[in-house]
């Protein structure tokens, strides 16, 4: 019989195209200490970084990744695990930070909002547990609205802020 929890999440992992690690959080009590988490880092990159697939099976367990650009991304869960579960839960999130980056997904725009996308990785994962997979619900809930902008009435605004507002409502709704 299958041993079922929720806690199906046991690491999120970022690296750069060299395998350096961008961000990385560890969910379980396997990888405890910063070496084994570079040795494991280390041998899923060299596994991945020619590879054309999604899936793979490494060190026994399921390790899903995707790559874009200058990144990857990987969400690693127990060899007991549906893909299908680990795969919902990795396109929310880089849909997620795909779209508060603006759809540059690439190394150095996500170091440059880190705090967006460590925030992005919370309201999707927490402890293991998936708690969202739906990017946009992740999205409204990372992104905060613009303060110059939220309590000035339309007529109040300055050309450039009445611009901006419409401009901003008009991405929105085409987005949607």
């Amino acid at each position: 019989m299958v041993n079922l929890s929720l806690y199906s999440i046991k690491a999120v992992i970022l690296l750069d195209a060299e395998g350096n690690r961008v961000l990385a959080k560890y969910y379980d009590k396997e990888h405890t200490t910063l070496k084994q988490q570079k040795q494991f880092e280390k041998g899923l990159f060299d596994k991945t970084k020619r590879a054309q697939g999604e899936v793979i099976l490494y060190d026994n367990q399921v390790v899903l990744y995707r790559s874009n650009i200058d990144i990857f991304f990987y969400v690693v869960g127990s060899m007991e695990e549906n893909e299908l579960i680990l795969l919902s839960m990795l396109n929310a999130f880089y849909d997620a930070v795909s779209t508060l980056l603006r759809y540059q997904v690439e190394k150095r725009s996500i170091m440059d909002n880190l705090d967006l996308v460590i925030l992005c990785l919370d309201e999707t994962v927490d402890g293991g547990i998936i708690l969202e997979t739906d990017s946009n619900a992740i999205v409204s809930r990372v992104s905060k609205p613009r303060m110059d902008m939220v309590d000035i009435p339309f007529s109040e605004q300055t050309l450039l802020q009445a611009y901006q507002t419409a401009k901003d409502k008009f991405a929105n709704q085409l987005l949607r």
